[in-house]
């Protein structure tokens, strides 16, 4: 999927496993297959599994981050009323796999999509819930760190250009340009709150029409209150996402915010995951063809 992917498989990452940790000797290591785009996943028998970071970068660096996301996971297990993985122990670099990597705990169930559960009422409730429970979270006079989404739209300009651009032979490009003509105009709601960050349904693990659990939690922090609302664009049909906008008593501007958020996110799926990893480009198509039947016209 990425020019500077890392090489890792079942056996790499075994040897790996079994040699930093003697406890899981004996245990069956199997990839799992996932739509993931930042880390390859391998379970360890039933109860744990082993992520590898998939892009290059320093080892020094690498550490820091996985650090952080497991803090981050920590405080939002405490923060979530669903399941979410936690995280074990760290791995080391070797010869032949060159960065740390992170053991955590396993969550069973089965990955969302964006239509399986669309017009589930009960599942919408529970996505709200989950919001709500992360909102109330103690900031701990922590603020938006300036990466990724959170912060000002406009800041991303830059990057729905060049999505635009690669663009052209695949979406609406024209009507996608203004919709982020007025997207990126709306105000900061003035206020921030404890978010996931990504809640895409690659994220989320349902059992008949609940959700059950919470995976990708190491970006936990603070954000736009609107961030989170982006599930509501990715998972829902127009008739649930009613229910999940009232529950949570969403203005106009936090609505419309959250549909930005979920447009910026989608325009970068469609085009760079085309070929390498269609899963998540499909999501893109799914969720802006959501936001122009509501937007676009």
């Amino acid at each position: 999927m990425h020019d500077d992917q890392i090489y890792i498989d079942e056996a790499i990452a075994r040897d790996l496993i079994y040699d930093q940790f003697p406890q899981f000797r004996g245990e069956e290591v199997v990839a799992f297959e996932s739509t993931g785009t930042v880390n390859a996943i391998f379970r360890i028998g039933s109860k744990y599994a082993v992520r590898f970071p998939l892009r290059m970068m320093d080892p020094a660096e690498c550490t820091g981050v996985l650090e952080a996301e497991a803090k981050a996971s920590v405080e939002f297990n405490e923060n979530c009323p669903f399941p979410s993985p936690r995280p074990i122990a760290m791995g080391r670099q070797s010869s032949t796999y060159p960065l740390p990597w992170l053991v955590q705990t396993w969550i069973d169930g089965q990955t969302a999509t964006p239509s399986r559960l669309s017009t589930s009422s009960a599942f919408a409730l529970d996505l709200v819930r989950l919001i709500t429970s992360l909102r109330v979270a103690d900031l701990k006079g922590r603020t938006f760190d300036g990466r990724g989404r959170g912060g000002n739209l406009s800041d991303h300009d830059a990057w729905i250009e060049v999505c635009l651009s690669k663009s052209e032979d695949l979406l609406e490009v024209d009507r996608l340009r203004e919709m982020w003509k007025d997207f990126r105009e709306l105000p900061f709601p003035g206020h921030e709150v404890m978010s996931h960050k990504d809640l895409i349904p690659a994220n989320l693990l349902v059992r008949d029409e609940r959700l059950i659990g919470v995976l990708d939690t190491g970006a936990f922090g603070p954000a736009d209150p609107s961030l989170d609302l982006v599930v509501g664009w990715h998972l829902l049909d127009r008739d649930s996402r009613t229910v999940f906008r009232e529950t949570l008593h969403a203005d106009d501007l936090e609505w419309r915010r959250g549909a930005a958020w979920a447009f910026q996110q989608a325009m970068g799926l469609v085009w760079y995951y085309r070929t390498t990893n269609p899963t998540m480009s499909d999501l893109g198509r799914s969720t802006i063809s959501r936001l122009l039947e509501n937007y676009g016209n």
